[in-house]
């Protein structure tokens, strides 16, 4: 019944072509909805659902195919939903759940499939193709792992750890070798990113629900790769994909985006793969974790919908961008003034 619910409120946002005017407080994000609160994992997709919710979309859509590109410690298919209508056009992936306790971005990844397949597209898969990874950390997600989940915090039918099975973190994975990488990593290198000519990626995660700009909460954080081995060219794709993403959302009201603090390291898949595959990645970090041991990183459910329509308007905005080409001339000087983000007392800094 709760997942009826959910579904529910989600096909209220998806009447798309429409979201952008789906109205949520203008506090929504600023000053609340905080900790606290109940953090359920019953409303959200099991694997088993997401797989489900995947078939039937694949049966109702032409243009979409369904790839497994491997499996997980468990042995989970990892499933990956493609449209590519020519092989020359440019290509997006969307990457969610490397973290397993951060799904919200995958709830509004199915939902972003299932809007594909309405007539409110028409057109805008001729001229991109667009690779959708919706649950990359199944075993996190359905905290079927190798260690003690005692102190997690939310209430629901399982919980869900950043983790994979054997307590690696999959994105601290990519600049090792595939053969030496955990089979989750090694299923998106192998299959996805030496198989596609990928040229853009936005990289979904959560971060805690701490973090501000100018004393505001933000609703989310974004970043480019940021080490110093990553082609010119690439970066300032990387940058212009932000710039989409900044100028959908922060005039909405609610969505208050901030500069992620993020490192240099080239295991990070922001950096790595950037470099490894001259991919223009974005990473973005929502606001809030769907389970977690430390308090200040979980957020409550009345917070879900905000955050699954901030994902679904950054993947609809970022492939109506590359697919009529108005990326090429996006703006990349709000970057110069993009204050960073700090984090208010009461939370540690949560890592991408």
């Amino acid at each position: 019944m709760k997942k009826k619910v959910l579904s529910v409120s989600l096909s209220g946002l998806m009447a798309f072509g429409a979201v952008t005017a789906v109205g949520l407080p203008a506090a929504a994000v600023g000053n609340g909805p905080n900790v606290g609160g109940s953090i359920q994992t019953s409303i959200l997709h099991t694997y088993s659902s997401m797989v489900d919710f995947l078939k039937v979309q694949d049966a109702k859509q032409k243009a979409l195919e369904l790839e497994v590109i491997g499996q997980t410690v468990k042995g989970r298919d990892i499933y990956m939903a493609k449209y590519i209508s020519n092989p020359e056009n440019p290509t997006i992936l969307f990457l969610t759940q490397q973290h397993g306790n951060e799904q919200l971005t995958t709830e509004g990844a199915l939902e972003f499939i299932k809007h594909l397949g309405t007539g409110k597209t028409k057109g805008v898969l001729d001229n991109v193709n667009v690779l959708v990874i919706p649950m990359l950390n199944a075993d996190g997600a359905m905290g079927d792992v190798n260690f003690s989940l005692e102190d997690y915090l939310a209430d629901g039918d399982r919980h869900l750890t950043r983790a994979n099975a054997d307590g690696v973190d999959i994105n601290r994975e990519h600049d090792k070798a595939t053969a030496d990488m955990v089979p989750e990593a090694r299923a998106l290198h192998e299959s996805v990113l030496e198989k596609y000519d990928i040229d853009y990626m936005i990289d979904l995660h959560h971060q805690g629900t701490r973090s501000a700009t100018d004393g505001e909460l933000v609703s989310g954080s974004i970043l480019y790769p940021t080490t110093p081995n990553v082609d010119e060219n690439v970066r300032e794709g990387s940058q212009k994909l932000g710039s989409i993403v900044y100028n959908t959302l922060e005039p909405t009201g609610w969505g208050h985006i901030g500069k992620y603090r993020g490192g240099t390291g080239e295991n990070i898949g922001r950096n790595g793969i950037a470099v490894r595959y001259d991919i223009s990645t974005l990473l973005f970090e929502m606001r809030g974790m769907s389970d977690h041991y430390y308090e200040p990183y979980a957020l409550g459910q009345k917070s879900n919908g905000y955050l699954i329509k901030q994902t679904i308007l950054t993947l609809d905005a970022a492939v109506r961008a590359i697919s009529d080409g108005s990326i090429e001339t996006a703006d990349t000087s709000f970057w110069d003034t993009l204050p960073e983000q700090y984090n208010l007392p009461g939370e540690e800094e949560a890592d991408e």
